[in-house]
């Protein structure tokens, strides 16, 4: 036939109204093995959605998509569920974005993606542990930056106040030294920053322009900015203002007013300003503190003012407490266990034999020596005489 007489490539010159007739794989065909399957493809479209919503670089986009494609590849995201795969291309935009120093919160993505931060976080170790990427940590500067650049203060509004716009400097300066001096007193460690950093926020803004701003809460400043308000914030504005209350008792100056959690942030920039020398005047070490209680338990240390916290283990008034981390100063109470009742303690003989009754019931040396010797009796009963073997049975 002509299809076995002509080559394959000369087909179309011999007879170019006649088809050619030679065998074709399927997959080739249709480019089946070419294409990339549903799941891949839903993963490598999100994750080049969250890096048009982050306008993140091209660079960003295509590491990325490299590392979701590696992800849905790799034999342990095979079985995972739906939820899981869905998380990917955020974990891998996440990874991506630490690696090229570029700050980004996990909460950030967690929003974006209406996920659970605990299993993004649990998605998050298993590709960081699979693909066997280094990820570097991220500073707290450059959280600090990237969280507020997310707040709608630092521009003119309909819907904001002309008194409550601000300077972006100004408030990233003044918030990244609330956010230092939160670092020193232990505020930070073991803690969510996102909290603390708005907390420290709302503190800058408001001693910017104490004056007009002192009235605005913690709720209301998140709404005007658009921003959300998470839950432990309060608690962290709280210690904040504590620390910035004892550092306040040191200065001179500030002795002869009534300070308070709202009228000493008027005074934080002078704080901020000496807070290496308050630090170390309104805190004492442990050892030092030690020393004073056992020297004078009676008398209160000079540098503290009236009225400021009591410490633990010297009840003298208005001394000076120790630095310690939060939860130590606050230790959590621990559950009472009910007393017994009368029923409970009836003894039935069925108690379980505790280990200091067993003791109880272990022989002596002389009753060991006599249970051998009787053992020995026993073993041997013609060779003893009668009264020896009475003896030693009793």
């Amino acid at each position: 036939s002509l299809r076995d007489t002509v080559p394959r490539g000369d087909c179309e010159t011999v007879c170019p109204n006649t088809p050619c007739f030679s065998e074709v794989a399927y997959s080739q065909s249709t480019g089946q093995k070419e294409q990339l399957s549903r799941c891949l493809q839903r993963g490598i479209r999100r994750v080049q959605d969250l890096c048009k919503v982050l306008q993140l670089p091209t660079v960003f986009e295509e590491t990325a998509v490299s590392y979701v494609q590696r992800a849905l590849q790799h034999p342990s995201f095979h079985l995972v569920s739906l939820e899981k795969k869905e998380l990917l291309g955020g974990c891998c935009v996440f990874v991506t974005c630490r690696q090229h120093n570029w700050p980004l919160t996990m909460g950030t993505i967690c929003s974006l993606l209406y996920a659970k931060q605990e299993l993004f976080a649990s998605v998050y170790l298993s590709l960081q542990k699979e693909l066997e990427l280094s990820v570097p940590a991220l500073s707290l500067a450059d959280l600090v930056k990237t969280h507020l650049n997310s707040f709608r203060l630092f521009q003119h509004a309909a819907d904001i106040p002309a008194p409550f716009v601000e300077n972006k400097e100004k408030v990233v300066a003044r918030t990244m030294q609330i956010v230092e001096l939160a670092s020193e007193t232990w505020l930070v460690t073991g803690r969510h920053p996102v909290p603390i950093v708005t907390a420290a926020a709302f503190l800058s803004w408001q001693s910017l322009q104490p004056a007009t701003r002192l009235a605005c809460t913690l709720a209301r400043f998140c709404k005007l900015a658009r921003v959300d308000l998470p839950p432990p914030a309060h608690l962290r504005l709280k210690e904040l203002l504590e620390i910035l209350l004892r550092m306040a008792s040191q200065l001179a100056w500030l002795r002869v007013f009534n300070l308070d959690k709202k009228t000493v942030v008027k005074h934080i920039g002078d704080l901020l300003q000496h807070r290496i020398f308050l630090l170390k005047s309104a805190f004492c070490p442990e050892d030092e503190e030690e020393q004073q209680c056992a020297a004078a338990p009676g008398e209160a240390s000079p540098g503290s003012a009236a009225g400021a916290v009591q410490g633990g283990g010297c009840p003298s008034a208005g001394k000076r407490r120790p630095l310690l981390p939060p939860c130590l100063v606050n230790p959590r109470k621990r559950l009472r266990t009910a007393a017994p009742s009368a029923s409970d303690s009836a003894v039935t003989g069925e108690e379980p034999i505790s280990d200091g009754e067993i003791e109880q019931y272990l022989r002596g040396p002389e009753e060991i020596r006599a249970f051998r010797k009787a053992q020995a009796c026993a073993a041997a009963p013609s060779t003893l005489p009668t009264p020896c073997l009475a003896t030693c049975c009793i």
